[in-house]
């Protein structure tokens, strides 16, 4: 199959390589840029634990003091490899909804404990840290990065997108919707997206991109992309 992956590449290498491992073919298509944001520094050793709703607060943590020993809560597989591979020992993860991380951190931490720090993005779709509040806990939300739209797609990507039309696309955001629509009607791609199965990673994504005609739509949780492809026959 072709599949079109529109997260930015830092996130979308190892999807990407598992997909052509199995044998299909992949167009990388971002949407959105993520651009770093300037924070205060951050002593890890003043709180109980540190959320993550995606590898880029990670990647722009700026942290003074850092507590490889704190325990570190991530959205998915891949945010927590992220967390690994800086240092972080004690990580926990869902899978990989926000919802699902919520949970999993009322069933794991006490409220009583300590303060929690949230490193997120400047747009959320979910207020993760208000949840939690509401529950007892206390959390401080620091952003650390933000994102904007890709206004254009490169002629070579285009041309191959239009000479073999996509049999997928995987959308993970609904700014990423927004945007993905945008560039649709941009680069007149109607009549191609409705030979494509559209795969989002909720009911509210897919919301967005519902007014497009496509193939079939699907809801896929992260870290199982392939196994949604098996529903498409």
């Amino acid at each position: 199959m072709h599949i079109v992956i529109t997260r930015p590449k830092e996130e979308s290498l190892n999807l990407i390589d598992r997909l052509i491992k199995i044998g299909h073919s992949v167009t990388h298509l971002p949407v959105i840029k993520i651009e770093k944001l300037e924070t205060q520094k951050i002593n890890l050793e003043n709180y109980e634990a540190v959320i993550f709703t995606s590898s880029n607060a990670i990647k722009y943590m700026n942290v003074e003091k850092f507590d490889y020993k704190i325990k570190c809560f991530c959205v998915g597989s891949t945010t927590e490899r992220t967390a690994k591979q800086l240092g972080f020992i004690k990580t926990f993860s869902s899978e990989g909804t926000v919802d699902s991380l919520i949970e999993l951190i009322i069933r794991t931490l006490d409220n009583k404990l300590g303060k929690l720090l949230y490193l997120s993005s400047e747009f959320i779709s979910k207020d993760l840290d208000v949840d939690l509040i509401s529950e007892g806990y206390l959390v401080d939300r620091i952003s650390n990065y933000t994102s904007f739209p890709v206004e254009h797609i490169d002629k070579k990507t285009l041309e191959f997108i239009k000479n073999n039309p996509p049999d997928v696309f995987f959308i993970y955001s609904v700014k990423s919707a927004k945007n993905l629509f945008n560039l649709i009607n941009k680069y007149s791609l109607l009549n191609i997206v409705t030979h494509s199965h559209l795969m989002c990673i909720s009911g509210k994504v897919l919301l967005v991109l519902k007014k497009i005609k496509w193939k079939k739509l699907f809801v896929f949780s992260p870290g199982e992309e392939e196994f949604t492809l098996n529903k498409i026959k």
